[in-house]
């Protein structure tokens, strides 16, 4: 009997499975920064998304970072997500791409928490933060980018903490990476308060991102969130709000859309009724808390920062792409006057969208959260649009440009100052320009 006949075969004893291709390169890559936590802590959805499960991430794992004393970055706690690029490549979750292309929706959470000296362990409520923005990624098809900024309304742990909104940033430590399946960037989670948030919308999150950074309490070089702080960016410098404000007079606002509760009906300003928009509004927050995971009960207001183009696009990532192709082919009709109906939330931007946005050359869309429904104010050098100084107002489908011009954006910069404080404001407040056959309406937010 030769040697190859004399072999016993019997079957392997406990053998894993082999990692996926695009978790072994994602895993290499985290190797690199952590060569000493080979196997970290990590939270795993115990029934795969693509085997019915309701979270689309598949793991997360929780890093020990020491820091550096050096550069004065306190030690904290690392988080990074698997599951948002393609893992697997065999299209069970995200659509087969080659190496040469992006995989999946191109980009993986992270999350830098601060250390507190008793923990020994880190806290895993940041994988639930994590799982609801994936959801919101897979359900609504929207990435998320650098100077993006997501309004949570509620601390991010669930407690009384004044970190209450998110700010995205690519990682310091962790660069695009190539894998089999296509490229996959990390996109950084930063908590922010409630007035950085504003300032981020007001100007850009570029530039509340570089101001963040330059203050290690507010995060420093790495961005790490502090669930403690209870000073905001304006508290710790004193020169703050000029800075935002300088940018924004100068620059602009990088904002261009927000979904919002919102709508337009085609009507005569001098006959107006709002008592319509209650039931619109009942069925808004309905739909919004449906749509949401229980951790965060006010949803995901995802709002993102973009460049200064004068020329014309209605941005598909507010999740308008299906207004693009449900209304292509229907007749685009030209109104005599509208009435512009706006939740007290949505209308406290309109200052923004006027000054930082119409009063530079731009566009600015308020994106509904109930369906299609989109208004887009326009300046008079943006090009590609459907309106002109003839027709002001064009609507096609749901979706409704309105040209402003320069004398009125000027009115308007001047007439919307009493939003600035929207808690003094009477409610419904309706702003009538009659001779332009123009009417706005803000009504009070749901509860």
């Amino acid at each position: 009997m030769d040697e190859a006949t004399s072999l016993t075969h019997t079957p392997p004893m406990n053998i894993l499975p082999p990692t996926p291709a695009g978790l072994e390169s994602l895993y290499n890559l985290c190797r690199k920064v952590y060569p000493d936590q080979a196997n970290p802590l990590q939270v795993t959805a115990l029934l795969k998304y693509w085997l019915g499960g309701p979270d689309p991430l598949d793991y997360i794992s929780m890093y020990a970072n020491p820091g550096d004393p050096n550069e004065n970055i306190p030690p904290h706690w690392h988080y990074i997500s698997f599951g948002l690029s393609d893992l697997h490549g065999d299209g069970r979750v995200h659509d087969i791409s080659g190496p040469e292309g992006v995989s999946g929706f191109g980009f993986e959470l992270t999350f830098r928490l601060r250390r507190e000296a008793e923990e020994t362990a880190p806290p895993t409520w940041p994988a639930t933060l994590m799982q609801s923005l994936a959801k919101y990624v897979f359900q609504s098809g929207n990435t998320l980018c650098s100077g993006d900024h997501v309004s949570w309304h509620c601390a991010l742990d669930n407690s009384e903490s004044r970190i209450q909104h998110m700010l995205m940033t690519n990682d310091i430590q962790l660069k695009t990476t190539h894998t089999p399946f296509g490229t996959v960037d990390f996109i950084q989670i930063v908590g922010i308060c409630s007035e950085e948030l504003k300032a981020a919308q007001q100007w850009n999150g570029a530039g509340v991102l570089d101001m963040l950074k330059r203050i290690p309490s507010a995060g420093g070089a790495w961005h790490i969130t502090d669930m403690r702080r209870g000073e905001t960016i304006f508290e710790l410098d004193l020169n703050a709000h000029d800075e935002v404000e300088r940018g924004f007079e100068l620059e602009g606002s990088n904002l261009s859309g927000v979904s919002a509760r919102c709508s337009w009906v085609e009507q005569d300003p001098t006959r107006l009724d709002v008592t319509y928009l209650k039931e619109q509004s009942n069925e808004q927050t309905d739909a919004k808390v449906k749509s949401t995971s229980h951790y965060n009960t006010q949803g995901i207001d995802l709002q993102h920062d973009y460049g200064r183009g004068s020329s014309f696009q209605l941005n598909t990532s507010l999740g308008t792409r299906g207004i693009l192709e449900s209304t292509e082919l229907l007749h685009i009709k030209k109104l005599e006057g509208v009435h512009l109906i706006f939740n007290l939330e949505a209308g406290s931007l309109l200052p923004l969208a006027i000054r930082g946005r119409v009063k530079h050359g731009r566009h600015f869309t308020f994106k509904s959260m109930l369906g299609e429904a989109a208004i887009t104010l326009v300046a008079h050098s943006v090009t590609g649009t459907l309106v002109d100084m003839e027709h002001p107002f064009v609507a096609q489908g749901s979706w409704l440009q309105v040209l402003i011009p320069d004398d009125l954006a000027q009115d308007m910069a001047v007439t919307f100052q009493v939003l600035a404080s929207p808690e003094a404001l009477s409610l419904p407040k309706t702003f009538s320009w009659p001779e332009r056959k123009l009417s706005i309406t803000i009504v009070a937010d749901k509860a």
